[in-house]
């Protein structure tokens, strides 16, 4: 592992430990109900445009997964396009497990 991933693996740690951050699983309802990250909530990527002034509401920042990080890319840039500054990629469900208590 290289120094930036190192610093950015321990980033989202912090972040998603902080009590106003937000886990969202931008994955299908049926992928979500296969299984997810603890406390995340499923708004799935196809949707977020319909749901934006429910992100802005979110009191603090804002961690978007998916199955492999792909979807939850797309997701970040839809959401930093659309005003929100404190969005992170957390990647898919198996790099969020590592964070799960």
């Amino acid at each position: 592992m290289c120094v930036l991933q190192l610093y950015y693996k321990m980033n989202i740690e912090e972040i998603i430990s902080n009590p106003s951050t937000t886990v969202v699983d931008v994955r299908e309802t049926s992928e979500f109900a296969g299984g997810h990250f603890d406390g995340a909530i499923n708004i799935p990527l196809g949707i977020i445009p319909l749901r934006l002034d429910e992100f802005k509401a979110m009191r603090g920042a804002v961690v978007v997964y998916c199955r492999s990080g792909n979807r939850s890319g797309m997701a970040m840039q839809v959401l930093k396009q659309a005003g929100l500054s404190e969005v992170y990629n957390g990647g898919g469900l198996h790099d969020m497990l590592i964070y799960q208590d």
